[in-house]
Order: C-alpha cells, then sequence, then structure tokens
C-alpha cells in the first residue's frame, strides 16, 4: 500500500516571520500524539497554551488550531480566536468552549469548520491515517485584526498574514483505527 501523501503546513504558504515558544501543560511535545481530551468524542477541550518570547511591537495574539489532513481539501479549522490582549501569554484549559470563560476581555471566536462558535476537538474518518493538529498562536501588529465573530477561519487567515510578527506552533496527531 502506498502511503498517504501530507499535505504542507499552513504557514509554509506565508511569508517567514519571526519565531517564540509555545508550550502546554495538556498537550504533548511537539509531534506527539493528541491527548484524548482534545478529541470530539472524548472531551471536546481546548488545551491550556502559555507562550513567551514574542516579537517587539506585539500588540496582540490570535491562537489556532487546524488540521491540515482532513480530507476536504482544504483542511479543518478547529479553532479560532483573536483579538486577545498583548498582555496575556496563556489560556486556561477550557478557554474555548464558546462561552468565552477563561478567554480575556476583547478576544473573539469565529465559527469553526463544524459550525460552532468554540473549540472542536479531533474526529478524523476511521482509517484515514494520522492526522496533524497545529496549534499556532500568532503575534499581531494590532490591538484589533479588523474582524469580528461572523468572518470565517479563512478570512482571519487572510488578515494574519498581513499582520503576523511572529509564530510559534506545537503540533501533535491522532488517528482513528478504521
Amino acid at each position: 500500500m502506498t502511503e498517504k501523501k501530507r499535505p504542507p503546513l499552513p504557514h509554509d504558504f506565508h511569508p517567514p516571520v519571526a519565531g517564540f515558544t509555545v508550550v502546554s501543560d495538556d498537550l504533548a511535545a511537539d509531534g506527539g500524539a493528541l491527548p484524548q481530551a482534545q478529541v470530539a468524542a472524548d472531551g471536546n477541550t481546548s488545551p491550556q497554551l502559555r507562550w513567551e518570547g514574542a516579537p517587539e511591537g506585539t500588540r496582540s495574539y490570535a491562537v489556532t488550531c487546524y488540521d491540515p489532513d482532513a480530507p476536504t481539501g482544504s483542511g479543518f479549522w478547529h479553532w479560532t480566536v483573536f483579538d486577545i490582549p498583548a498582555t496575556v501569554t496563556q489560556l486556561p484549559t477550557g478557554a474555548g468552549t464558546g462561552e468565552m470563560k477563561g478567554l480575556p476581555e476583547g478576544a473573539v471566536h469565529v465559527r469553526n469548520d463544524g459550525g460552532s462558535l468554540d473549540f472542536t476537538g479531533a474526529a478524523p474518518p476511521p482509517g484515514d491515517g494520522p492526522h496533524r493538529y497545529v496549534f499556532t498562536v500568532y503575534a499581531v501588529d494590532q490591538e484589533k485584526l479588523g474582524v469580528d465573530s461572523s468572518a470565517s477561519p479563512a478570512v482571519v487567515g487572510f488578515n494574519l498574514r498581513f499582520h503576523t510578527l511572529g509564530r510559534a506552533q506545537l503540533v501533535n496527531e491522532y488517528e482513528v483505527s478504521a
């Protein structure tokens, strides 16, 4: 059987920017297995994320979770939140519930590709092989990105493309056996 070709990561198409560090008390180390709490059927809980070393001039942050391996032709956005104040350098476990608890005042959620206004956990099709879940923190050069909660993740990504000073990412994998 031929190994399935994996699509590039989302930032492979963006200009290079400064890097900084993101870690999590909930997620595995980069390249590790996604914990069950971040799986749709077993918890659907957004992970705790903590970051440091963002570039000078950072005025806000955005956080996303994206699966480039989803069999859609365009990947799958699991979580998109932005306009996080520059003074905030972590989000607690469960901040992506959609109730905005745990998110700082002014932060904005947009609908994920499942249609809900929150974090939706991993749910790859059985037998589709491992999927990568790319958790990214963006350092943004403006306090407000200029879009609201009615924007799609693609529109948020378009705006981030032009306003990102730095990026930190953590990738975990998950698969469902056939």
